[in-house]
């Protein structure tokens, strides 16, 4: 399993709108083939800046993900609306079972 965490924070006059292109970005991305989960969170300390969670089956449908028009077009206008660059971090791992 393919694990991605990211997050941006919004320029203040923004966030609204980056908030509603992150919820219709994570719906689409949720029907894509490999995705387990998709979600999009405030940050409780600063509610300018949205967290992302994600759940792939594997690394091929991570870049089937990545190679979706709307997933770049999504990229370049959170882009435009963040006060500094996104920071995203991808992990391999696996479920904890006890």
């Amino acid at each position: 399993m393919i694990l991605v965490t990211g997050s941006i924070v919004a320029k203040p006059e923004d966030a609204a709108a980056l908030l509603a292109r992150s919820l219709e970005h994570v719906r689409r991305s949720r029907a894509e083939p490999g995705c387990l989960s998709h979600a999009v969170h405030r940050d409780a300390e600063n509610p300018l800046r949205l967290v992302f969670v994600e759940e792939w089956a594997d690394r091929a449908a991570l870049l089937a993900h990545f190679a979706v028009p709307a997933s770049r077009a999504f990229v370049e206008s959170a882009t435009a609306l963040a006060a500094e660059p996104p920071a995203i971090h991808i992990y391999d791992a696996e479920p904890w079972r006890a």
